[in-house]
Formats: structure tokens, C-alpha cells, sequence
């Protein structure tokens, strides 16, 4: 079975107990915290992939990442389920589809805008408005850098983006140089 199966399998048994509890999307931030300290942290991947850990180590070291975490009872027992059936390393893919479960049923779209320097909070909450306007659905932005944009943004909804930046603008115009 692939990572992608096993992964859509666990997500959606934890999305029907965290639905049923009414902590659906607080599980789901939660996974995704401990997802991003299991994949940043080469030292924790090591030490709880490893076969040689006795059960009960892993445990207890799951147990104080969680307690550390403040994840909820319901989340940590999920993750010491996944830890016992040897799943950890699909953790991350758990999550990110836990996430998308539970934002298709909030009414909830995820927007990346990416811009050359920090931009005003006006900006970001104009275009959340629109958004939101455009699609219907509530839109929760998520900010990030990169100055090889020279100038401008890129806003990526799904599979959608939109390319708004002078590097972009000066790929197009060499692209339509190079076709003349």
C-alpha cells in the first residue's frame, strides 16, 4: 500500500473521532505542529524511526513531545496509535490530509502569497476580502519571502496561481523577445 493510501486512511479514522468530539480543527493544528518538529527534527526521525527503541522509550518520548506541544488527549493518543503501527514516517502526509479534511468541511481555502519584502497588514487583509469575495470561502493566508521576486507578489490558491511579481513580468517579456 502506498505512503499516499496509508495516510488518506489515518487521516480520515482521526477526522471521523475528532468530528465526532467537536476538535476537528484544533487536531488538526495540532498533527500538524508535532508533523513539522517530526520532519525538521533529524534527531527525533532518528530516534523514533529507529527499530532498536523499545516501545515504551518511543512512547515516553512521544509523551513529552506532545505534553510540550499541549496537544490534546484525542491527538496524542492518535500519534501513540500511528507510533505502534510503525506509520510515524507518514505523519507528515497524515496531517497535511487531516488539514485538507477539515478545511473542505469548514468552508476554508488556504492562499500562499509570496512577496519580495515584508508587505503592510492592510494589503494582506484587502486581499483576503477579495478572495474570500471571489471564491466564497472563508481564506486563510499564509506569508513568505523570496527576493528573487524583485518586486510584486504571487498568490497560489490550490493549484492556482497568480503571478503578479517583476520577475515574472520580465520572464513573460523574454519569452516574447526570444518568440519574435
Amino acid at each position: 500500500m502506498s505512503a499516499g493510501a496509508i495516510a488518506d486512511r489515518y487521516a480520515k479514522a482521526i477526522y471521523e473521532l475528532a468530528d465526532e468530539a467537536g476538535q476537528l480543527s484544533q487536531i488538526a493544528d495540532q498533527l500538524s505542529k508535532l508533523a513539522n518538529v517530526y520532519s525538521e527534527s533529524k534527531e527525533l526521525r532518528a530516534v523514533l524511526d529507529n527499530p532498536l527503541v523499545t516501545e515504551d522509550k518511543r512512547e515516553l518520548i512521544l509523551k513529552d513531545v506532545s505534553a510540550k506541544l499541549g496537544l490534546s488527549q484525542l491527538a496524542t493518543n492518535s500519534v501513540r496509535y500511528i507510533a505502534q503501527r510503525r506509520r510515524l514516517s507518514v505523519l507528515p502526509d497524515i496531517a497535511r490530509r487531516l488539514t485538507t479534511l477539515s478545511d473542505e468541511k469548514g468552508g476554508v481555502i488556504r492562499a500562499t502569497v509570496i512577496s519580495a519584502a515584508p508587505l503592510a497588514e492592510a494589503y494582506y487583509t484587502k486581499l483576503k476580502a477579495q478572495l474570500e469575495k471571489s471564491t466564497g470561502k472563508k481564506v486563510q493566508i499564509s506569508k513568505e519571502q523570496d527576493p528573487s521576486l524583485i518586486a510584486g507578489v504571487i498568490t497560489r490558491i490550490g493549484d492556482n496561481t497568480i503571478d503578479g511579481s517583476l520577475r515574472g513580468r520580465l520572464n513573460d517579456l523574454e519569452r516574447q523577445l526570444l518568440e519574435a
